[in-house]
């Protein structure tokens, strides 16, 4: 589980967001950072169970979450760190173009699900196509009563065209979807449920119902 200690770090960074106070605070980032690898760990080993694609990747856990630092290079916000973590499970590692599995772990602000979010444009273009080409599965994915049951928001985005994209009509009955910019999923959990004895049960669970969508979009990448 997430500890409760981990919250208030984040909390606390959030209100003070300066090398000089992290430096002070040391000893509270590390052991903060120690419990979502632990954690991270432990949901690969949990999940690797059920999906062969994480079992066979032997994903590392200090490279399936992400860094505390701020690319701060074109940033217009000069606070130097992130207030949140993300653990990333990616058959192909967490910079890789694949569909993935993910976890959201900020105060009051924590989700899981799985999906793309932003691809790039040759990967854009090939989900697309397979959406077009398989909407019937596309629709089968997610409209299953468990799917919309967990996922009620259903398929969220990263942007959308205001038209149709290139070589796709205005009446392709698929044409809600072809017009975003990312598939994903999001499901809200909150501070409590992180920190209780059931959270890999909650979050496995939500992997397990977004696989079919990950599965989907990995085949689209893939496809040559």
């Amino acid at each position: 589980m997430i500890d409760r200690s981990t919250f208030e770090f984040l909390k606390d960074l959030k209100l003070n967001n300066s090398k000089d106070w992290l430096d002070g605070h040391r000893k509270i980032y590390e052991q903060a950072k120690e419990n979502i690898l632990t954690f991270t760990g432990e949901l690969i080993d949990a999940f690797s169970n059920l999906e062969s694609s994480i079992s066979s990747a032997h994903l590392d856990p200090k490279k399936c979450i992400t860094r505390l630092n701020r690319d701060l290079r074109f940033a217009k916000d000069k606070t130097p760190y992130k207030t949140d973590y993300y653990i990333v499970l990616n058959k192909n590692g967490k910079n890789s173009p694949s569909a993935f599995y993910y976890l959201h772990i900020e105060p009051k602000n924590c989700f899981v699900g799985g999906g793309v979010y932003n691809p790039q444009p040759d990967h854009l273009k090939k989900i697309r196509q397979e959406i077009d080409y398989a909407f019937s599965e596309w629709k089968e994915i997610i409209n299953n009563e468990s799917f919309t049951k967990v996922f009620p928001s259903g398929i969220n985005h990263s942007g959308v065209l205001s038209r149709p994209p290139k070589d796709f009509d205005a009446d392709n009955e698929a044409v809600e979807f072809l017009k975003m910019k990312g598939f994903y999923t999001s499901e809200k959990l909150s501070d409590e449920e992180l920190t209780s004895n059931d959270t890999f049960t909650k979050i496995i669970s939500s992997f397990q119902i977004a696989k079919p969508l990950v599965n989907f979009l990995n085949r689209a990448i893939e496809n040559d």
